[in-house]
Parts: C-alpha cells; sequence; structure tokens
C-alpha cells in the first residue's frame, strides 16, 4: 500500500471502531431512535470515506501497474474488478 494512503486508512478504522461503539452503548442505554440512526449513517459516511481511501490505492498501484503491463489479460482483469465493484456499489436494497 502507498504509505500516506496506509496512514489515512487506519486512522478510519479507528475512527470507525469508536463510532461502533458509540453506536452499541446507544443501543444498550435505548438512546433515541433517531439519534441512534444519526451516529449509524455517520458510520456509513466513514465507511465511504475508507472505501474511497482503499480504492485509490488500488487504482494507483495495481490498475496503473496493471493497465501499463501491456498484457491484455491484465487489462481485462482490472477492468473486470472495477466494473465488478460499481455493480456492488450500486446494489439497491427493497
Amino acid at each position: 500500500m502507498i504509505d500516506d494512503i496506509k496512514q489515512r486508512a487506519l486512522h478510519r478504522t479507528k475512527i470507525l471502531e469508536g463510532q461502533m461503539r458509540g453506536i452499541q452503548k446507544m443501543i444498550e442505554q435505548e438512546d433515541y431512535c433517531i439519534d441512534i440512526l444519526t451516529q449509524s449513517l455517520a458510520v456509513q459516511k466513514s465507511l465511504s470515506s475508507l472505501n474511497k481511501l482503499i480504492l485509490e490505492n488500488h487504482v494507483r498501484t495495481h490498475i496503473s501497474h496493471a493497465l501499463r503491463s501491456g498484457s491484455d489479460k491484465d487489462t481485462e482483469k482490472a477492468v473486470e474488478e472495477l466494473l465488478s465493484l460499481y455493480e456492488l456499489s450500486n446494489v439497491r436494497g427493497k
């Protein structure tokens, strides 16, 4: 991993860990539902930030390497990974 991205991602995971403990405590204390939901949405936003960091690292390292390699197989794999990730990010609940 790129060192700067790794440090930022680790920092984000520690924040997420604290946020989750906070939500657990709120549930145990039977806090107001809207307050719990607000914190849950903040966790989702933090997870989104973490995902963006991990994706940035992947694009800057693995994807760029695959595209520069000149190998059709590597390029196709990189494209398939990104398309698969795109599909996962667009899953809609009912």
